[in-house]
């Protein structure tokens, strides 16, 4: 790994060394690093709505008691996003991206050695806490590359990462599953998980903008108190969408692949496939809206045209189609769910916009307090969208055993439910960020270029 003297080049030579295309590659080698960072990360969220409908039999697991499971990832997501966020301060990105790809790699390997339902519990708990902080972390990283003005595209190049997990694992883990058994889904990301450990040790580092010492901090640079920010309107507003966006992940990772083979009526195999479209649809909106951003910092732009209000226009498209998705069925219900799921899978854009409002040392934090309380969206939808199958009188069937058209309607009844609520809960997302999301009124403490 370079050392700190290569990651941090003296203040005085720091435009030389930026325009230096040395260093623009580096910065995109590192880019591409934590885009692969983001893909395991979000694969690992996957992995359990691909296995439900093997586990569950198999483990004895009612629908409450899976979606408490698909719940639990998140139990610790926050405590540990706000430790890491306090420890960024004092810690380089890259060890902490380091340590949390291999705590990652490690937690997958008990489920494939046998663990039951208990033990699936337990790692879930343990595996969510350590990637609560990876969007922030990531972000934190690739903003430490790239000047101000610079940062919207590669910031959404890597957000695109967390879209891209299910689009490389869903075939992948299918397949797998098929071949192999369901445990083997676990071992896989593992051994993936420590390959790119490996990766990042040998490659990875800060860049010239990660501001950890005074010295190193460009000259424009002040500090404000973090407390200004968090207690603003537009934290509050960042928060509201970062729920809507969490509370989605949460509902599809866990319970779509259910709905696409219970209701829908597609095969593992096909599911594998058709569970790529949303994130397909998610990447290719974060690229482009990233392109957008871009090019609207570069003209004299705010960032509330950039980045703020393309996303309260995503959450509101996909909360549209979400309140659309009961009264349909077949392929227009795939279509629907793509779309709604795809516009709000973009929730590394609100962290990118509060970036602007503080100094280099600060984003950690304040990036990684956003995650932490947004990320209560996640831990209560998967567990809440079990109560409303439970209370629609679903039940799974016995090990080895199909599905009745009796529990195909009562999940489907469930379903229908849940996607009412999030629709709803997607909506307000969208009304707070379009009216509240103003990180410019912050008072933005770095140059723009």
């Amino acid at each position: 790994m370079s050392s700190s003297t290569d990651a941090v080049p003296d203040p005085g030579t720091l435009t030389a060394a930026v325009q230096d295309g040395r260093m623009n590659r580096r910065a995109w080698i590192v880019t591409a690093l934590l885009v692969a960072f983001q893909i395991i990360a979000f694969a690992d969220k996957a992995v359990l709505g691909l296995v439900a409908g093997l586990a569950m039999p198999e483990l004895g697991l009612s629908a409450v008691q899976f979606g408490f499971i698909g719940s639990a990832f998140f139990f610790l997501y926050s405590v540990v996003s706000f430790g890491v966020g306090i420890l960024s301060r004092r810690v380089r990105s890259t060890w902490i991206l380091l340590a949390m790809g291999v705590f990652w790699a490690l937690a997958q390997f008990p489920m494939l050695l046998g663990g039951g339902a208990a033990i699936l519990l337990v790692t879930r708990i343990l595996l969510g806490g350590a990637e609560g902080p990876a969007t922030a972390m990531s972000l934190t990283s690739v903003h430490g590359w790239f000047a101000p003005a610079d940062r919207a595209l590669p910031s959404n190049v890597v957000a695109a990462g967390s879209a891209l997990g299910p689009v490389v694992a869903a075939p992948a883990l299918a397949w797998v599953i098929v071949e192999f058994g369901w445990r083997w889904a676990f071992g896989v990301l593992g051994i993936v998980g420590l390959v790119w450990s490996l990766a990042w040790l040998l490659l990875g580092s800060d860049g010239p903008f990660a501001g950890h010492r005074p010295a190193e901090r460009p000259a424009e640079t002040t500090v404000v108190p973090v407390r200004t920010l968090l207690l603003s309107s537009t934290f509050a507003a960042a928060v509201i969408g970062g729920f809507g966006n969490f509370w989605t992940q949460g509902f599809l990772t866990t319970w779509s692949p259910q709905y696409l083979t219970g209701v829908v009526g597609l095969s593992l195999a096909q599911v594998g496939v058709v569970s790529t479209l949303p994130w397909l649809f998610g990447a290719g909106l974060l690229l482009g809206l990233g392109v957008l951003g871009r090019r609207r910092m570069l003209g004299g732009g705010s960032v509330r045209a950039a980045i703020a209000v393309p996303f309260g226009v995503a959450a509101a498209v996909a909360a549209a189609a979400f309140l659309l998705l009961p009264a349909t069925s077949g392929a227009l219900a795939v279509a629907l769910l793509t779309v709604a799921a795809g516009c709000s899978l973009i929730y590394p854009m609100l962290p990118s916009a509060l970036a602007f409002a503080v100094a280099p040392q600060q984003r950690g934090l304040v990036m990684a307090v956003l995650g932490g309380i947004a990320s209560i969206g996640a831990i209560c939808s998967p567990f809440v969208i079990g109560v409303l199958m439970d209370a629609a009188g679903y039940r799974a069937p016995a090990a080895g055993q199909p599905r009745t058209p009796d529990m195909v309607a009562t999940m489907a009844a469930g379903l229908d439910h849940g996607f009412l609520l999030t629709g709803g809960v997607l909506a307000l997302a969208a009304l707070a960020t379009l009216l509240f999301l103003r990180p410019d009124r912050t008072t933005t403490k770095e140059s723009p270029r």
